[in-house]
C-alpha cells in the first residue's frame, strides 16, 4: 500500500497524461517512418528519438500511477500522423505544448497535497517536453 495518498483528480490527470504519452510515441515514430527524402532525412532520426523517450515518459508515470493504486491506462489519445511534414511537426508542436501546461497543472496539484515524488517526476518530464517543442519548433523553421 503506497504511504503517499493521491486524489482522484491528480490519479485522473497521471492517466491523461499516459495517454498522451503513448499517444505522442505512436505518432512520432509512424511519422519516422512515413518520411523519406532530403527534409526528412534531416529530422526522421530525431522523431525517432523522441517517441522513443516519450514512451519512457508513459512507462515512469505508469509505474508512478500504479505505486498510487490506479490502473494505468493503455488507451492513447487521438494519434495524427498528419500528411506534409510542415503540417506533422505544427501538430507535433502543439501536442507539446498541451503538454507543458498539464504537466504544470500535475506539478502544482501534486505539490498541494504533499507528493513530492510524482512532482519530481513530472519536473524532469516537463524538461524534456520543453526540449522537444524547441526541437520541433527549430525544424519547423527550416521546413
Amino acid at each position: 500500500m503506497p504511504v503517499t495518498k493521491a486524489s482522484a483528480e491528480l490519479l485522473d490527470l497521471l492517466n491523461q497524461a499516459i495517454a498522451r504519452e503513448i499517444q505522442v510515441s505512436i505518432q512520432y515514430m509512424w511519422q519516422h517512418v512515413m518520411w523519406s527524402g532530403v527534409k526528412a532525412f534531416a529530422v526522421k532520426d530525431e522523431l525517432k528519438s523522441v517517441a522513443i523517450e516519450e514512451m519512457k515518459h508513459a512507462e515512469g508515470i505508469a509505474e508512478r500511477l500504479f505505486y498510487l493504486g490506479e490502473t494505468p491506462t493503455t488507451k492513447p489519445t487521438p494519434i495524427f500522423v498528419g500528411g506534409s511534414l510542415k503540417e506533422q511537426i505544427e501538430a507535433d508542436m502543439k501536442a507539446e505544448e498541451e503538454a507543458i501546461v498539464m504537466y504544470k497543472k500535475i506539478i502544482a496539484m501534486a505539490m498541494k497535497e504533499g507528493d513530492e515524488a510524482t512532482a519530481h517526476l513530472f519536473r524532469e518530464i516537463l524538461s524534456d517536453e520543453e526540449d522537444h517543442h524547441d526541437t520541433f519548433e527549430s525544424i519547423l523553421e527550416a521546413v
